[in-house]
């Protein structure tokens, strides 16, 4: 398996070369071929990088935090909570669903999951781990992923301005450490998954308090209600 996707944006290839050169992702690329060899792993090769292929990193207005792609056959498909359609919408989507319906008075259905029109609208989906093996949630955390995903998020604090930051639970919201706050916007909540939506998700309102920023930027806002 190439770990290093030839069809990776440029403008992320660049910023990230550096990553892709250093010693530790030469064992995540050993660890990743080996666990190829042994097991199923999510999503497929040409997906591990889709978040960056699809948002790129000039382009980038908004960045939503995962933490691991989803660990069941035809769900990863590369962008952080979302799975493509005729895909079974997990319940952490569905509950995303129903607050972007109850905060924008949408009507979006609870059996569309592909976030694709978002990533294309400057919505950076990223997970903090980009890759695992089937069944196992958690089983690549700790290989390298993490340094490589954490340096995205400190290239996006240096070098652009303005980007809002929604971080959603506890590890989602660690990710703060690396963002200057009087150059870019944190909106903070409990995690939309049936364990905690009910604690703080449900009435975050992040949807339209994110689209006001933007406009206060001067950039378009998110068409939230594209999901596919």
């Amino acid at each position: 398996m190439t770990v290093v996707s030839p069809r990776i944006e440029a403008s992320w290839l660049e910023v990230l070369r550096p990553q892709f050169e250093a010693p530790y992702f030469a064992k995540l690329k050993e660890f990743l071929i080996a666990e190829r060899q042994q097991y199923v792993c999510y999503p497929k090769g040409s997906d591990i990088f889709a978040a960056f292929d699809r948002t790129p990193f000039d382009k980038v207005k908004v960045v939503i935090l995962g933490q691991d792609p989803y660990h069941e056959p035809e769900q990863a498909h590369g962008l952080c909570f979302s799975v493509r359609q005729g895909v079974a919408v997990p319940p952490s989507l569905v509950n995303i669903i129903k607050e972007i319906n109850s905060d924008l008075g949408t009507q979006i259905p609870l059996t569309c999951g592909d976030l694709s029109h978002w990533a294309d609208q400057g919505v950076l989906l990223l997970n903090a781990t980009l890759t695992v093996r089937a069944h196992q949630a958690g089983s690549h955390q700790h290989h390298g992923w993490e340094q490589f995903t954490d340096a995205a998020i400190q290239a996006l604090n240096q070098y652009r301005q303005g980007i809002v930051f929604l971080l959603w639970g506890s590890f989602a919201i660690s990710k703060a450490q690396f963002i200057d706050r009087t150059k870019h916007y944190v909106l903070t909540a409990p995690h939309p998954s049936p364990l905690s939506a009910y604690r703080g998700f449900f009435g975050c309102r992040h949807f339209s308090q994110c689209n006001a920023i933007l406009m206060k930027e001067g950039k378009e806002p998110i068409r939230w209600e594209e999901i596919g």
